[in-house]
């Protein structure tokens, strides 16, 4: 007996990465981890005091599917002094992760047959969670030209309608922004054209440079999802949230209650006390940014040359198209050779990945540094 086409799938391909890493640490090798976009600083203190105090006081039942009210009115505390963006917690949903948001957002969005457009290279999830529910994945192949971002021409360059557009800035893979004028653009288009814009803003927090734009602000009809993983370093917390457009509020609320019930009672309960921790967390933001700069500085040294901005998140993707046509077996040989773990760009761009790559820098800086090191010493000794 078979199992259902909707678990027919690509694997995401940086888990098969990290599985290799791991493997060769339980050899007893050692692993520089560029690979996972994963901060290696845990929660923050107050975060965690929190959670000690639940641990001894609550029970931690089930809680609304939306979220606990302390959460969801500090969310949207959060965006009027982040963003200056008043928005109404009730249209704000805590869900299991961004990855629960998307799931949420995309059911409630979309129907089987409906066709939702995002920028090539994205975040593979987008393409993989939309395929599962029937959903196909438009992809819009962008470069240096756009910033590695959708633009209002590609998407007037479709031979057929879309009923979604998502976007992320700061994106994953390649770091890059959309200004407000751009995001602006993009969210105009998508009102005039009946299109539901879904808004990737899980690496806000994380920029060097430039503030990101929360489509919050230049949207009520997008759907808007973010993270406590990235700029809040609570991965295994797994916690994030929507921001809904008022009609969306009741169909992600049903869904929630069958889907997933609640997200993490000690999660939720803890993560109140994030917002108020902004100077730790800012810190380590700091250490990005000098990681960056480290990196951006020594691969060039080591021939890679052609480097998108990475302007926000922590990721450098390198185009790689003139040392190998095929990311995986040169990442493989960077792993075996190294220890240094960094995904290919397939993951990204299943038509052109094969000629990229991500390096990771949510590490150490030592880690960085010394990843840096030999990865010079490796390609001048190739």
């Amino acid at each position: 007996m078979q199992g259902s086409k909707r678990g027919a799938i690509p694997p995401f391909f940086v888990m098969e990465v990290m599985r290799a890493a791991f493997a060769r640490e339980r050899a007893g090798l050692d692993v520089l981890h560029l690979e996972v976009g994963q901060p290696s600083t845990g929660a923050p203190r107050g975060v965690l005091a929190a959670a000690h105090a639940a641990l001894d006081a609550d029970k931690l039942g089930y809680t609304d599917a939306l979220g606990i009210p302390p959460l969801r009115a500090a969310i949207a505390t959060w965006y009027r002094g982040r963003y200056g963006v008043a928005v109404d917690e009730q249209r704000i949903a805590v869900t299991t992760g961004s990855s629960g948001a998307f799931q949420l957002g995309f059911l409630a969005a979309f129907d089987p047959g409906d066709r939702v457009a995002m920028a090539s290279p994205s975040y593979p999830a987008y393409r993989h969670t939309l395929t599962a529910i029937g959903v196909e994945p438009v992809e819009l192949p962008t470069g240096p030209e756009t910033g590695f971002q959708p633009t209002v021409a590609l998407l007037e360059k479709l031979d057929r309608p879309v009923q979604g557009l998502i976007v992320a800035s700061p994106a994953n893979p390649t770091g890059t922004m959309l200004s407000r004028e751009e995001l602006t653009a993009l969210a105009n288009w998508c009102d005039a054209n009946g299109v539901r814009l879904v808004s990737d803003e899980i690496y806000h927090g994380l920029t060097y440079g430039t503030e990101a734009v929360t489509a919050a602000a230049v949207s009520e009809r997008a759907i808007v999802v973010n993270s406590f993983s990235k700029y809040f370093s609570m991965t295994g917390w797994r916690l994030g949230w929507m921001v809904l457009p008022p009609e969306l509020v009741r169909p992600v609320e049903c869904l929630a209650q069958n889907l997933f019930i609640s997200a993490p009672t000690l999660s939720q309960v803890a993560a109140v006390a994030a917002f108020a921790c902004t100077e730790e967390l800012d810190a380590h933001v700091a250490r990005y940014a000098r990681n960056r700069a480290l990196l951006l500085e020594e691969l060039p040294k080591a021939g890679f040359t052609r480097l998108a901005p990475a302007d926000g998140a922590f990721y450098i993707y390198a185009d790689v198209s003139d040392m190998t046509d095929d990311s995986e077996a040169f990442c493989r040989r960077l792993l075996e050779d190294t220890g240094i773990a960094a995904t290919p760009g397939i993951d990204f761009d299943p038509a052109r990945g094969r000629h990229f790559m991500r390096f990771s820098f949510a590490g150490s800086e030592a880690a960085v540094a010394e990843a840096a090191r030999r990865l010079i010493a490796w390609r001048r000794s190739a």
